[in-house]
């Protein structure tokens, strides 16, 4: 649903079945089970000896083994003294370890504090004393193994989990995530993605657990759906490949680039992945050749686009399969319990500031009461990102607040450059950003990395720019890169490390 000037939006996708406004205000489902431990209690009491979990090169798990190991790390917890509401960091790599770490602080009633891997040991620290752990689980380290013990009367509202932001502006910071977060997420990808009832979801992770798109969209959507989660240890694109089909996965979920690389494997013609059912998608839009290619290789495939933020727990837009081709440049429709608005409209473009609502996000962020206060204002959420709503309800994200590009006081929307640029036959990805310069203040620069075996010519890629684009948005710098986009772990290009990384050269006009 979406709140733009009054109008509802000419097309509606979604169930909104049981969607009802909560007393706070906000879109809510109605009718879900209380917290992340009544929801795996209901897993295990349907299907004890289903297989539940599987690490590539280790353990197979059913949901009765997972419910005995997580309760076991439970009542380790509490042996060696944490209590309901204390928070415990989760510095494991991708495996059934990080699992019955998560599950296990669920049910000592405790939180569970996700710690990106790839953070230096300052940030890790910085992490663990904001949050105030009492306990850090590390790898190399035994998991604890106590009594049995789970607990219960958990709430919706209970704190469940602190995700901390990748920290590429300033510290990280923790986004507080409630039992009811997660659940609606779930409930959310369900519906969005339109999973049928009868399929027995077999789900491969091979992004890292302690971003809200593998924890949150995949091992918590799996288990809300009572399927398999299969997990990668460490992204390799042969055993990528191999994965989907020696564990006969039918759910796949990554950024468009890597498919991109699957697809471009010189031996994937060998592997037959046409059993997959869900393709999902996000951190960037997917280009249309990227998208043919899908089509020939999933044939049985529903696509779909996600967007969303680690202060909404995941998923608030999703571009479902039936729009997938015709306005690929889109995240797609609010979710079921979202409500969109934008502001500081600007009259000539309709681009203003998104800001969401609903029962996916998150209450604010830990330890930070003034950039809690500065970013979630009366319930709704300030996303920094700008963003076009057409009256079908199709959302444009054009730009971060702190990328757009001001050329002389013209508005450069990065993401609508890159846009057009990405479709070039001989550009595999592309980056825009301010090159300072000190009439303009800024001109429109290009990062470009080309296609295997393609060399284009910047005045080639300008002339394409020129017919798809305003000539005050055509880049004046092209700066050709062979290493992939620097990118965090959701798929977000780092622009800060570009602009310390990239040299211009001369402007081409």
């Amino acid at each position: 649903m979406i709140v733009k000037e009054g109008r509802q939006p000419n097309l509606m996708p979604f169930d909104m079945t049981g969607v009802e406004r909560s007393p706070d205000g906000v879109l809510a489902y109605t009718g879900l089970t209380p917290s992340l431990v009544s929801m795996f209690h209901d897993a295990v009491t349907q299907q004890p000896e289903g297989e539940a979990l599987v690490e590539l090169g280790g353990e197979r798990v059913s949901y009765q083994q997972l419910w005995d190991r997580s309760s076991r790390v439970a009542g380790g917890l509490l042996a060696a003294g944490i209590e309901a509401g204390d928070r415990v960091a989760i510095h494991l790599p991708n495996g059934n370890d990080w699992a019955y770490a998560f599950f296990g602080v669920q049910m000592a009633g405790a939180v569970a504090v996700p710690v990106n891997t790839r953070f230096s040991d300052a940030e890790v620290e910085y992490v663990v004393t904001d949050s105030g752990s009492k306990y850090i689980f590390e790898p190399g380290q035994p998991l604890h193994d106590g009594e049995p013990f789970t607990i219960e009367g958990l709430s919706g509202t209970d704190l469940a989990a602190i995700f901390y932001t990748s920290g590429t502006t300033g510290f990280p910071k923790g986004a507080m995530t409630t039992h009811e977060n997660f659940l609606s997420n779930c409930e959310t990808c369900r519906r969005v993605i339109g999973v049928v009832e009868d399929l027995r979801l077999r789900n491969l992770i091979s992004v890292p657990m302690f971003h809200v798109t593998g924890c949150n969209s995949q091992l918590l959507l799996t288990m809300y759906l009572g399927g398999t989660t299969v997990i990668m240890p460490a992204f390799d694109v042969q055993s990528f490949l191999h994965a989907i089909v020696d564990e006969s996965i039918n759910m796949v979920t990554s950024v468009p680039a890597i498919f991109w690389l699957a697809m471009n494997q010189p031996n994937f013609d060998k592997f037959d992945i046409s059993g997959v059912r869900y393709v999902t998608y996000g951190g960037a839009p997917m280009a249309p050749e990227i998208i043919s290619k899908l089509r020939k290789s999933v044939p049985h495939a529903r696509l779909g686009n996600g967007f969303g933020l680690t202060e909404t727990s995941s998923v608030s837009t999703f571009l479902p399969d039936e729009y997938c081709d015709s306005r690929p440049e889109t995240v797609g429709f609010a979710a079921p319990v979202v409500e969109l608005d934008l502001g500081g409209v600007d009259p000539t473009s309709g681009v203003g500031e998104l800001l969401i609502r609903g029962q996916n996000v998150v209450s604010g962020y830990w330890n930070k009461p003034e950039q809690s206060a500065d970013t979630f204002v009366n319930k709704w959420l300030r996303t920094g990102d700008l963003a076009r709503i057409d009256d079908d309800g199709f959302v444009q994200i054009v730009d971060r607040m702190k990328d757009m590009v001001n050329r002389g006081g013209e508005n450069v929307y990065c993401v609508e450059v890159e846009n057009a640029l990405v479709q070039h036959p001989d550009i595999f990805e592309v980056a825009v950003i301010g090159v300072p310069d000190t009439m303009m203040g800024e001109k429109v620069g290009a990062v470009v990395v080309a296609q295997p075996g393609a060399h284009p010519d910047p005045e080639d890629i300008r002339a394409w720019a020129r017919e798809r684009i305003a000539d005050f948005k055509v880049p004046q710098y092209i700066a050709m890169r062979t290493e992939p986009l620097p990118r965090n772990p959701g798929g977000k290009v780092l622009k800060a490390n570009l602009r310390k990384e990239t040299e211009w050269g001369q402007s081409l006009r």
